[in-house]
């Protein structure tokens, strides 16, 4: 706003002072570096250096933010969704022994942290989606209240956000059979079960973990600057950018996060409830795990 209010204080002077000696006296030499040409090609290279190339880029936002942003979520929420319901009639879920051997996986604060984690990035998922889409939806109060609801959300997420990084940080560190766990895509294209090389969270988890922790940080301090907290227009374009590509990538990882917890292993959204995986999951699903 600063740099804004001085462009056009300096630029003022300059077209004064033209207006008041005229425009022979004000002759191209007078400022080195500005292209020759006709007045009004003069006073835009005067505009260029005082201001920067705004314009290029202004225009670069002006068409993501009107032709491709909303394209891009919607092809997320359509293709993602899509795959993966192709992959439940094909594949199916897999299905383990729950009324056996129980192992102790998860703690009640690792269940609290990730229940206020799940209810606030749910939501902000959806209010984000809302906003995106919103001159499709009318607009309007609706719209005006998902903002709110977007904000409010973020601030509550930032803190359970910083409580999983910390509290799973150890057990997300790359281990090399995630790389074998990777090419074998968790041995979720087969309906064979066998063991899979994963420790206490499997080599997708920790991609997820690392996207919505450091993501969900850049998220967090974007989505304060765009909000208005203080930065010049350029920065405001940049980080808007920032944050729709990056909101894009971690709404595909929520849909893929859902679909594992609750449809691609039936039964394994109730280790979240009462902190217990079954002997038989944890065998084939993170035969690297010692829970002994």
């Amino acid at each position: 706003m600063q740099k804004s209010v001085l462009s056009v204080f300096l630029l003022t002077i300059i077209l004064v002072t033209a207006s008041g000696v005229g425009a022979s006296t004000l002759e191209p030499q007078a400022l080195p570096g500005f292209l020759m040409g006709s007045s009004a090609d003069y006073y835009r290279s005067i505009i260029d250096y005082i201001t920067g190339n705004w314009q290029g880029y202004g225009q670069l936002f002006t068409l993501l933010q009107g032709q491709w942003f909303w394209k891009i979520f919607l092809a997320v929420i359509s293709v993602v969704p899509g795959v993966y319901v192709l992959h439940y009639l094909i594949i199916g879920a897999q299905y383990f022994d729950h009324e056996g051997e129980q192992i102790y996986f998860f703690t009640v604060l690792n269940r609290i942290v990730h229940l206020i984690a799940a209810i606030s990035f749910t939501l902000l998922v959806i209010s984000g989606l809302l906003m995106v889409l919103g001159s499709f939806l009318g607009g309007g109060v609706f719209i005006r209240t998902a903002r709110s609801v977007h904000l409010v959300s973020a601030m509550v997420f930032v803190v359970p956000c910083c409580c999983m990084f910390i509290m799973w940080f150890k057990d997300m560190l790359p281990r090399f059979y995630d790389i074998s766990w990777m090419f074998m895509l968790g041995g979720y294209l087969t309906r064979e079960k066998k063991a899979v090389p994963a420790g206490k969270f499997n080599g997708g988890q920790k991609v997820y973990y690392w996207f919505v922790t450091l993501g969900g940080g850049v998220m967090a301090y974007t989505g304060y600057i765009i909000w208005g907290f203080g930065a010049d227009l350029d920065t405001i374009r940049l980080y808007t950018i920032i944050h729709n590509i990056l909101g894009a990538a971690i709404v595909a990882f929520y849909l893929t996060h859902v679909y594992m917890s609750v449809f691609a292993i039936a039964g394994s959204l109730q280790s979240m409830k009462t902190g217990y995986k079954s002997k038989d999951e944890v065998d084939i699903l993170h035969s690297r795990f010692n829970y002994s």
